[in-house]
């Protein structure tokens, strides 16, 4: 059984340094895994294929961390999702070190959890043109030609760990100087902006729980 977990708002190291924790913990355990839910304070984090240039006038902290992707935007704006799942653990649901079948459970309870809004997305972490001309990634969970939700995963001993931010509330200092994905700024958009109204967050965040622990 997966155990669930709300962090609630958390800096961003120690929330990276708790997940670090339960990763060695669902190895040792060999139990199926955590899901949590958080929010931080706005930082830039740089994932392993991070560009010169991604980052050019962002005032806050930045980290690099080992997770996929380029640089990308966290704050309290957006829903923090953080699945520590032991991929090396099967269950009916559940394939053995699929990574893929991984990727495509999450984007899909994202969008499952948008389309009850009234929201129709798509995701793209495993289209096979998944690169831009630019050499921008098109993961994550898009509508229409906007990001409603940033993906950027690592793997250790098969337990996941980092996750999604899907982002909830419109915050017009989100994602500023910075290239987020490797994309502008005006490329990412919230479900508030999207709605034109404030969103329910309890219902979203316990609406993503039941689907993602339903799924996982």
């Amino acid at each position: 059984m997966i155990e669930f977990q709300d962090w609630g708002p958390i800096e961003y190291e120690k929330a990276l340094e708790k997940q670090e924790q339960l990763v060695e913990k669902v190895a040792a355990e060999k139990s199926e895994g955590v899901l949590v839910f958080c929010t931080h304070p706005p930082i830039v984090t740089l994932g392993r294929k991070t560009e010169a240039g991604d980052v050019f006038a962002w005032q806050g902290p930045i980290k690099e961390i080992s997770r996929g992707g380029r640089a990308t935007y966290h704050g309290p704006s957006q829903l923090v999702i953080y699945p520590i799942i032991n991929l090396d653990l099967p269950t009916n649901n559940r394939p053995q070190r699929d990574i893929g079948w991984y990727l495509r459970t999450l984007e899909n309870a994202i969008i499952d959890v948008l389309k009850t809004e009234g929201i129709t997305a798509i995701g793209k972490s495993l289209q096979k043109k998944s690169q831009t001309d630019s050499g921008t990634e098109e993961t994550g969970v898009w509508v229409g030609n906007q990001k409603i939700a940033s993906l950027g995963i690592g793997v250790r001993k098969w337990v996941t760990y980092h996750g999604a931010a899907l982002n909830v509330d419109e915050d017009p200092q989100a994602f500023q100087g910075m290239k987020p994905c490797g994309f502008s700024t005006e490329t990412m958009v919230s479900m508030e902006k999207l709605l034109g109204r404030k969103v329910d967050r309890p219902k979203i965040q316990n609406l993503l729980k039941e689907k993602l622990l339903e799924k996982f």
